[in-house]
């Protein structure tokens, strides 16, 4: 059956091409693992046992993998294909006989059944199998929600036989008195929707037995600090290691409350156990494809995990890595975050653009989800396209920040005029990038052939890789640093409440160490999602700081950016159904 992406939705595509999939047997044979270091959840879907993986390669000789970052710039609301570029390039390099992985994040159930997609990729570059991948896989992000909220039961319920006990009665129960602040509970539950309706609730209505009466809330799963934890730990000892360093509240003194002080944090690695085991998927043409971690660079730390990168990097020839949204915060953070965890430096970095983005940032019609395009994004407008460029050019001089000469990927729409695609090309060599352009939506691998020559050309040069700060640099010079020389802000302004938390962080040498990251719109390089292009004249307003101290960083939040979004008018899941004669789930993309 020919595969039409111009003519097919993707999860017909997807369902189509699993009609020929490689059994997870072969798929793992061939990327070089033993019978005994795969786990299998069913015939094309199964984990890899990372212990036995890593132990039996830890003195191989062979080089390890050429290592490439797949970014973007910033996205209309649409999103700019970079999980499909991602995907399209492991196949572009399969195509030139490289032996190529990939990783990428386990999609969230909030934009899988919203707007945005579960995040598989498009056309002819997916992953699969489409609907295990995008509903449940191997159970992480469930692991996750019931490892959190199992904190936050630890929690509450302590408090309520704090306020009902006396000391004595406490101590015949073993427990001492947390005296915990409920103005000063850090975590709020979580679930894995777009639920807005929980952003803001009371919890513990009703008598003495029902609960501590206060101010709780949801945010979405993926923004706990265990899916960062899962995205950073090395190992087991890692994982149980920061789980219990986690801040849960604090007490009436303002001492830190952990998990540990709740006595939850074993019972809590025991849940996340089988999620340091990264899935193991692939491409619609057949190369290997982790998927571990998890979305949301905008409100979490957005990446793929270091297990799987280890992996994946001793077991091929070219790595491709996926970070969440543009530059100015999924690169930002693999830079100064995963990278200086995991001791990986990239080789190459791809920033993804399209056509279309580059029109909204010029000056194109508001793009809006669940509202058709404006017919004019599909004309040639060279004038929209070259002052659009000027986000391009913002995230090209990110990347080369980090000391690496960036690779742009134009990926292909079918409205692109060759016109538009050549002035993209030449205002990326101009301000020192590569650039190809890349039609592996409609043409698979043999559309990426192009982005895979120039990426292995970009993974030939010699790069000075560097962090953008230090560790030791006290947090608001931090957030001043990156405010200005990655969004391009004229300084940073703080509430009362944060800069008096800023303060008190950076008097605890407990945090000397600890890197940023940020929660701010992935739809602006600024913290304004209607401020597009290249915002030039304002100041990044930080309204808090949250405290991840199992991850082991600080998380400013920028702007009015919530930890639990919100479900649109038109969201996807009023159009996925299951087929009544087949079983099988059709609507999904």
């Amino acid at each position: 059956m020919k595969l039409d992406p111009t003519k097919m939705q993707d999860w017909q595509i997807a369902e189509a091409a699993e009609q020929t999939m490689k059994p997870i047997s072969q798929l793992a044979k061939e990327l070089g693992l033993k019978d005994d270091e795969v786990l299998p959840m069913g015939r094309q879907l199964g984990r890899v046992d990372y212990v036995k993986v890593l132990e039996r390669l830890k003195n191989q000789t062979k080089p390890s993998a050429k290592y490439i970052d797949v970014t973007a710039i910033t996205p209309t609301p649409l999103g700019e294909g970079k999980s499909t570029t991602t995907i399209g390039l492991i196949e572009g390099l399969g195509k030139l006989h490289k032996k190529a992985t990939g990783a990428i994040r386990q999609p969230s159930g909030g934009p899988t059944f919203n707007i945005k997609g579960s995040a598989a990729g498009g056309g002819l570059a997916q992953c699969i199998p489409l609907v295990p991948f995008s509903i449940r896989l191997t159970g992480d992000i469930d692991c996750i929600t019931n490892a959190h909220n199992l904190a936050m039961v630890a929690l509450t319920s302590r408090m309520q036989h704090e306020r009902n006990y006396t000391d004595e009665q406490l101590a015949k129960r073993n427990l001492k008195r947390l005296d915990i602040d409920p103005n000063q509970v850090q975590m709020k539950w979580v679930m894995d929707f777009c639920a807005q309706a929980l952003r803001n609730i009371t919890i513990g209505k009703g008598d003495k037995m029902d609960g501590y009466e206060m101010e709780s809330g949801f945010a979405i799963a993926v923004s706990s600090e265990l899916m960062a934890i899962l995205a950073l730990a090395r190992d087991l000892k890692d994982l149980r290691e920061r789980i219990s360093k986690i801040v849960v509240a604090y007490s009436r003194s303002g001492n830190e409350v952990t998990t540990a002080d709740l006595e939850v944090d074993g019972a809590m690695t025991a849940w996340m156990l089988e999620t340091l085991n990264p899935s193991l998927l692939q491409t619609i043409e057949g190369q290997p494809v982790f998927v571990h971690a998890g979305p949301f660079a905008n409100i979490a730390i957005g990446q793929s995990s270091i297990i799987a990168d280890r992996i994946a990097t001793k077991l091929s020839e070219y790595h491709v890595t996926e970070s969440g949204f543009g530059a100015d915060i999924g690169f930002e953070k693999f830079w100064n975050l995963k990278c200086r965890m995991s001791g990986l430096k990239p080789d190459a970095v791809v920033i993804v653009a399209t056509i279309r983005a580059l029109k909204m940032h010029g000056g194109g019609p508001v793009v809006k989800p669940g509202i058709p395009l404006n017919g004019e994004y599909a004309k040639e407008n060279l004038k929209w396209v070259e002052d659009g460029c000027a986000n391009l050019i913002a995230h090209i001089e990110t990347v080369k920040k980090s000391g690496v000469r960036p690779v742009v990927c134009i990926n292909g729409f079918t409205a692109d005029t060759k016109a538009e695609i050549e002035l993209v090309r030449k205002i990326s060599e101009q301000n020192g990038a590569l650039a190809a352009y890349s039609e592996h939506w409609l043409k698979g691998g043999e559309g990426a052939i192009e982005l895979a020559e120039t990426v292995i050309e970009a993974c030939k040069e010699k790069h000075k890789f560097k962090f953008l700060y230090e560790l030791g640099t006290p947090l608001r010079k931090q957030v001043e640093l990156i405010a200005a020389e990655v969004y391009g802000a004229d300084g940073v302004t703080y509430t009362a409440e944060a800069q008096k938390k800023a303060e008190t962080l950076e008097k605890n040498d407990d945090f000397k160490n600890f890197g940023t990251c940020m929660v701010k719109t992935h739809l602006s390089l600024s913290h304004h999602p209607d401020l597009k292009g290249r915002p030039k004249g304002w100041k990044l307003p930080i309204r808090d700081f949250l405290v991840y101290k199992g991850a082991g960083f600080i998380v400013p939040l920028a702007g009015e950016i919530k930890l639990m979004p919100g479900t649109s008018s038109d969201p996807a899941f009023r159009r996925i159904d299951v087929d009544l004669k087949t079983g099988k789930v059709t609507g999904m993309f």
